[in-house]
């Protein structure tokens, strides 16, 4: 049986002016899948992110959510409908605890502060958090950080999560771990669009992958696809990464 579309990118175009950011890319995320987004810097990933999530209103195309039109909608709109994101610059808030960070994003969807606190709790237990909880978020690492904002995320309940390098600046066993609870949220029946450049990362765990470069899809596939593709080698993978994978 073929999978229900879950989210639909359809001919998105993004012009700066006479700079197509991106240019008529298309892909579908269904329910309940990893799918990655790599291409080299300046390929228009974040750009891509932004359109999605209505930061940018695109030139062309739309965006289409469970059958929705939310193309050009307001941000907080998207986020009330089950699609949020993190940043490639973290923003937690510093002068507040863990806890108190994540429950910003409980309060989305109720103003009783009991039950924000319940969602909160929920969310610090699933990323590892509930030990931290009374730290302030000016004294954490920059792996709690991304937690931490990977936590206020899945506090506004999505059906979709997208992460913008959230691997990016950690160690072996940090990125590990993310990972890990990528695969704990797809487990309990969220979708993830993920942008990363740590390829060792997203290959294990990405359902499909998605490849820009200069603005434009080259290729999209399963893993092990993608990164035997001759474009995508040339364009950004490289000689010795694919010479790599293939020892693996």
């Amino acid at each position: 049986m073929a999978l229900k579309p879950f989210l639909e990118i359809k001919n998105i175009t993004m012009k700066f002016g006479s700079l197509a950011a991106n240019e008529d890319v298309s892909f579908t995320i269904h329910e309940n899948e990893i799918v990655s987004l790599i291409g080299p810097n300046g390929a228009g990933k974040t750009t891509l992110f932004n359109c999605i999530t209505g930061f940018y209103k695109p030139f062309a195309g739309r965006v289409i959510y469970r059958g929705r039109d939310i193309t050009g909608m307001a941000p907080h709109e998207i986020c009330r409908l089950g699609i949020t994101r993190t940043f490639q610059i973290v923003k937690t808030l510093n002068e507040m605890t863990v806890e108190e960070n994540v429950m910003t994003g409980a309060f989305l969807h109720t103003r009783s502060r009991k039950e924000a606190a319940g969602i909160t709790r929920e969310i610090l237990d699933l990323t590892d958090l509930w030990g931290k909880k009374d730290m302030l978020g000016a004294n954490l690492t920059i792996a709690d950080r991304k937690r931490v904002e990977i936590a206020r995320a899945l506090a506004t309940k999505p059906q979709i999560l997208m992460l913008d390098e959230c691997m990016a600046g950690l160690n072996q066993t940090e990125i590990k771990d993310v990972m890990n609870l990528c695969l704990r949220l797809k487990g309990q029946g969220l979708s993830l669009l993920i942008v990363e450049h740590i390829m060792e990362a997203i290959m294990p765990i990405s359902d499909n992958i998605v490849v820009l470069n200069a603005g434009r899809k080259i290729t999209e596939g399963a893993p092990q696809d993608v990164v035997n593709n001759e474009e995508v080698i040339k364009a950004y993978l490289g000689d010795r990464y694919h010479a790599k994978s293939k020892k693996s």
